[in-house]
C-alpha cells in the first residue's frame, strides 16, 4: 500500500520541470512589475517637481513685468513689452476666393482646414507669411494659460506616422523624449518660451482642431481692427481660442 502511494505522489520529471519554470517566470514577472512601479512613481515625482518649477518661472516673469511696468510709470515713463515670439494662428476661411499665394501659405502653415490652429515662431519671415495669409486666418500672441489648455483638452502627437492624442505624458516621452522633452508640461514650455527644440516640438504636434467660437463668426470677411474677425488680435486671440477650445 505505501509503495502505491509513493508511486501516485511521485510527479513526472517533465512537468516538474514546467512547474519549476513557470515558478522562476512568475517570479521574474513580479519582480519586473515591482520595479516598473518604482520608476513610475518616480518618473511621476520628477514631472511634478518641473511642473512646479515651471509655474514657478511664469509668476516669477508675471511679477517681474507687474513691477518694471510701476517702475517706469512711478518715474513718468511707459513700459514697452519686449517683441513678441510666438503667434497662435487660426484658419476662419475656406478655399474659395483664393489666389495661389495665400493657398501656398496656408500650406505651407499646416492650415489645411477651418478651425486648425498652429503655433508659429514670429520672426520677419513669418510675420511676411501671415500677412499674405491675413485674410483667411486670426492670429496673435497666447498665453500660457492658452497653450497648455490647448493642448491638454485638444493636443496629437506623431507617433509613427499616427496621430495620437495627448492622453499621457508617455506619449510626449516617446515621440520627444531624445529632445529631453519628457511630459506635456515639457512640450507646453518649450512652445511658450520658443526653446531651442521649438521647431522639431512643433512640427510634431498635429495642427489642433478647433470648434467653431460659441456664438458665431462678427464678420469674416473684415479685419478685427474694422469689428470683424481676421487679422492680428494681439492679446485678444486668447479669448477667441476659449471660445473655440
Amino acid at each position: 500500500m505505501a509503495q502505491l502511494k509513493s508511486a501516485r505522489s511521485r510527479v513526472p520529471e517533465a512537468l516538474a520541470n514546467k512547474r519549476q519554470r513557470y515558478a522562476k517566470l512568475a517570479a521574474k514577472r513580479t519582480e519586473e512589475r515591482a520595479t516598473a512601479r518604482k520608476e513610475s512613481v518616480l518618473k511621476r515625482r520628477e514631472i511634478i517637481k518641473k511642473a512646479r518649477a515651471y509655474d514657478h518661472e511664469y509668476k516669477k516673469a508675471a511679477k517681474s513685468l507687474v513691477a518694471q511696468k510701476k517702475a517706469a510709470k512711478a518715474q513718468g515713463n511707459f513700459y514697452v513689452d519686449d517683441e513678441p515670439k510666438l503667434a497662435l494662428v487660426i484658419r476662419i476661411r475656406g478655399i474659395n476666393q483664393i489666389s495661389p499665394k495665400p493657398k501656398k501659405v496656408l500650406q505651407l502653415l499646416r492650415l489645411r482646414q477651418i478651425g486648425n490652429a498652429v503655433f508659429v515662431r514670429l520672426n520677419k519671415a513669418s510675420i511676411e507669411m501671415l500677412r499674405i495669409a491675413d485674410p483667411f486666418i486670426a492670429w496673435g500672441y497666447p498665453t500660457q494659460s492658452t497653450i497648455s489648455k490647448l493642448i491638454y483638452k485638444r493636443g496629437a502627437g506623431k507617433i509613427n506616422g499616427q496621430r495620437i492624442k495627448l492622453q499621457s505624458n508617455s506619449v510626449v516621452e516617446t515621440g520627444l523624449g531624445h529632445l529631453g522633452l519628457n511630459c506635456v508640461e515639457d512640450l507646453i514650455h518649450e512652445l511658450y518660451t520658443v526653446g531651442s527644440n521649438f521647431k522639431e516640438a512643433n512640427n510634431w504636434l498635429y495642427p489642433i482642431k478647433l470648434s467653431a467660437p460659441r456664438g458665431g463668426w462678427t464678420k469674416i470677411t473684415n479685419h478685427f481692427i474694422e469689428g470683424g474677425d481676421f487679422g492680428n488680435r494681439e492679446q485678444y486671440i486668447n479669448a477667441l481660442a476659449k471660445k473655440m477650445n
